[in-house]
């Protein structure tokens, strides 16, 4: 009764932009969370690869309660030390230099879309203002990182578009040289595509892309928002190939739930910023800062918890690979770490229904990929639980 109260006034309220399950959510504890009616599940979600160290991690919530009673909010006006020190953490940890702070994915996007059109234009002093981006991308959902998405679904409705990008397939190297042009000013990819499907790449791609950024004095700029924070096996995506990036744009896990997003770049590349040009209200706030600050030092500074994800992927794979040999309607299983996707050959919604009511919260993307995001701490035996579950399920398909 109470669980559908709150259903009813959400939906006499909150604006209808989500496709949501008929659930509240009022507590979580590690890869746990519990809803109104005091029912557990295991959460292979995490926010949308946000609770990377699960919910509630006792270090974040420690030092967001330190950093409440202190100070919560100040303009950029001023300096403070939270952000002073996740952005050293961050770029003492990174290919980069210098770190730029907003609120969230899509406001780092466009923060890197800003950054690339006056390079072009400021540093390179050239007519470029034109960035390549990925045919099953995904990148936000404001105006310019909504455009970036090369995904016309997304755009329906919002037309017209911005212009000043230019689409090509997703680990297509020749399409990309193909669509350079004296216009061109940077190269936008996921390392990963998350919302696309979770599609992986060749082996070599990004070090290919890099090549023809250098080739043309481009910047390669990495969407790491759902790939970074150690969600594929290393701290950084680009990690696996040993390519550095010139840009690369973080949120999700690095805020361990609280909203933040972050933008990392080069010397080379932040010149183009300058007082004015770009900035935020909220964003490199004490209160989100002293959050992602506990998280990201937890994974740098306990050595387990990142290596262990690879082979946590592993098992992961293994373990879908083994119903796709069993059942014909598994088309493909793919990703890296704990990013990974399971293709069907028909719309995965009712797995998805079907897997709650088993206690345990999986994603569906595409309309056929099952996406699996779990917090990094997550225990064989959680995985396991959830294969046998898909197991029992598809068995009566």
């Amino acid at each position: 009764m109470i669980t559908n109260d709150i259903l009813a006034d959400s939906q006499k309220y909150i604006m209808n932009t989500y496709g949501r399950q008929p659930l509240v959510l009022v507590k979580g504890r590690g890869t746990r969370v519990f809803d109104s009616d005091g029912r557990e599940y295991i959460d292979f979600v995490s926010g949308v690869a946000v609770n990377n160290l699960g919910h509630c991690h006792p270090r974040v919530v420690v030092a967001l309660q330190k950093q409440a009673q202190r100070l919560m909010h100040v303009s950029n006006h001023y300096h403070n030390e939270p952000q002073i020190n996740l952005a050293k953490a961050l770029v003492t940890h990174s290919f980069a230099d210098k770190a730029f702070f907003c609120n969230s994915g899509t406001e780092a996007i466009e923060a890197a879309i800003k950054l690339a059109r006056r390079y072009g234009r400021e540093v390179l002093k050239e007519d470029r203002y034109e960035i390549i981006t990925m045919r099953g991308s995904f990148h936000g959902r404001t105006l310019g990182a909504l455009t970036a998405t090369a995904q016309e679904r997304f755009h329906k409705g919002f037309e017209p578009i911005v212009p000043g990008f230019r689409y090509v397939p997703f680990n297509d190297i020749k399409a990309v040289e193909a669509a350079v042009n004296e216009h061109t000013c940077a190269v936008l990819v996921e390392p990963i595509q998350g919302e696309g499907g979770v599609n992986v790449p060749s082996a070599g791609y990004l070090t290919k892309l890099r090549e023809i950024c250098d080739r043309n004095k481009l910047l390669l700029m990495l969407d790491e928002i759902q790939t970074g924070m150690g969600r594929t096996g290393k701290l950084y995506a680009y990690e696996h190939e040993g390519v550095l990036p010139d840009v690369a744009a973080l949120a999700k896990g690095l805020g361990a739930g609280m909203p933040i997003g972050a933008l990392l770049a080069t010397d080379k590349a932040a010149q183009a910023l300058t007082p004015g040009s770009h900035g935020s209200t909220f964003g490199g706030n004490p209160l989100a800062c002293a959050a992602a600050l506990a998280s990201f030092e937890t994974l740098i500074e306990d050595d387990i918890i990142v290596p262990a994800v690879e082979l946590l992927g592993q098992h992961f794979l293994q373990g879908l690979d083994s119903l796709k040999k069993k059942y014909p309607f598994v088309k493909d299983v793919r990703g890296k770490g704990l990013l990974i996707g399971m293709e069907l050959d028909f719309p995965g919604k009712d797995i998805v229904t079907s897997c709650l009511k088993e206690g345990l919260l999986i994603n569906c993307t595409m309309d056929t990929v099952l996406r699996f995001m779990p917090p990094l701490i997550i225990a064989e035996e959680e995985i396991d639980k959830l294969l046998g579950t898909l197991d029992g399920i598809f068995a009566k398909k």
